[in-house]
């Protein structure tokens, strides 16, 4: 258009045939806008294909895309065929964008855009689909066979990952939660790939209830972004039942709840509460809301044994709580007399003890003497008392006495 402008302001007596010249151009070049255009497109099996056709000038007039089977895919922007992978992107005058995702080896072919003009106007384009990488050696997504939900506690469950497409094999990796647990491989070829199985072998039980169990794939092409797959395990187990309690003394005019934890799955709602065998006793202090029992002031007709069972369709459970209600002044008195007793048994353990050892030490130090004194003089001495005499001192006489026999 500059061109133009600058010929007509140069050459202004050349005007009208310069501009009937371009009067001429564009009514050619409005003529071929009215062609769709189209490009052909590349995608790899699993991707996304966008197929876009465009005019350069439309009149309001429709354009449709079809597939190679001459199936109405969009019809302007109404979708007229059932599949969900087909997916429209943008529909103007001037353009209409759709999408195939997934695209699989099947939608490989030749599509066409028509645009509803009298003659009506079509264009080709060339959907090609590659291979995808299954073919390529890099592992299929794995899968989890053998987990049926739910399970039992004590059930033997084996749980198998499967990976195809493989090349060279891949590795799997077991993993219970966050820790890495073993598994048995084996590795089956399939042409120019191979197959990897790993398989865990599990008796359940309450503990594995919420566990995830995930299996990872290890692959040369996978080193960025590894694939797993998890299950998580739901396991039904029989109720565990027991009774905890507020107070450890219970007194006349206290306030006592009792819950009844249970622990089960299905969860064993609701528990049933007893006393002595029998139901519990129609009064106002005892209320029972879910899992509790609460009995808002205490007296001596609360004695008994309470009973807390739960079920569910695996099995029963059952806890008892025996309640003694004290008297607050009967607790006060003996309070007291407990203490006094004890501090006095101490003191005659302690008195005993001490006299004991003296009395030891006194028995084994005479002892020792009286049997030194009596070996002194046993060889002259006819008895034990001249024996102590002569070892006492008598040692002068006891030398004239040998002279003298001598």
């Amino acid at each position: 258009m500059i061109l133009k402008q600058h010929l007509l302001f140069a050459l202004y007596s050349l005007c009208g045939i310069l501009l009937k010249a371009a009067a001429t151009k564009n009514k050619v070049r409005g003529s071929q806008s009215q062609f769709p255009i189209v490009h052909n497109v590349t995608v790899t099996e699993g991707g996304t294909a966008n197929m876009t056709c465009r005019v350069e000038h439309n009149d309001n007039t429709s354009l449709q895309w079809s597939n190679p089977a001459q199936q109405t895919l969009f019809f302007g922007d109404k979708k007229a065929l059932r599949d969900n992978r087909i997916e429209l992107v943008r529909a103007s005058w001037q353009e209409l964008t759709i999408s195939i995702s997934e695209v699989t080896l099947q939608d490989e072919g030749l599509y066409t855009c028509s645009l509803f003009t009298m003659p009506i106007k079509t264009a080709k384009a060339y959907l090609t689909v590659l291979e995808g990488r299954i073919h390529k050696g890099v592992p299929e997504m794995p899968e989890i066979d053998g987990l049926t939900k739910p399970v039992k506690e004590g059930d033997h469950v084996t749980l198998t990952c499967i990976t195809s497409g493989s090349k060279p094999a891949a590795e799997i990796r077991w993993f219970r939660n966050e820790k890495e647990i073993k598994g048995a491989k084996e590795v089956n070829a399939s042409g120019k790939t191979f197959t990897v199985k790993s398989s865990v072998q599990l008796q359940v039980d309450r503990d594995d209830d919420g566990v995830a169990y995930t299996c990872r794939v290890d692959h040369v092409a996978l080193a960025l972004s590894p694939q797993q797959a998890t299950e998580v395990l739901e396991v039904h187990y029989a109720p565990r039942v027991e009774i905890t309690h507020s107070a450890v003394h219970p007194q006349e005019g206290d306030y006592l709840k009792l819950e009844c934890v249970s622990k089960g799955n299905p969860s064993p709602d609701p528990v049933l509460w007893t006393k002595d065998g029998s139901e519990l006793p129609d009064i106002d202090r005892m209320i029972v809301e879910g899992r509790e029992l609460t009995i808002t002031s205490l007296n001596k007709t609360d004695n008994g044994t309470y009973r807390c069972e739960a079920s569910n369709h695996l099995g029963t459970s059952s806890a008892e709580y025996v309640l003694y209600v004290y008297d607050p002044n009967a607790l006060e008195q003996r309070g007291p007399d407990h203490a006094l007793i004890g501090g006095v048994v101490a003191v005659v353990v302690f008195v005993t003890l001490c006299l004991i050892i003296v009395l030891g030490r006194y028995l084994a130090r005479h002892k020792g003497t009286y049997l030194t004194n009596e070996a002194k003089g046993a060889d002259d001495a006819p008895d034990a008392d001249t024996a102590i005499i002569n070892a006492d001192g008598n040692h002068a006489h006891a030398e004239e006495k040998k002279e003298y026999f001598i």
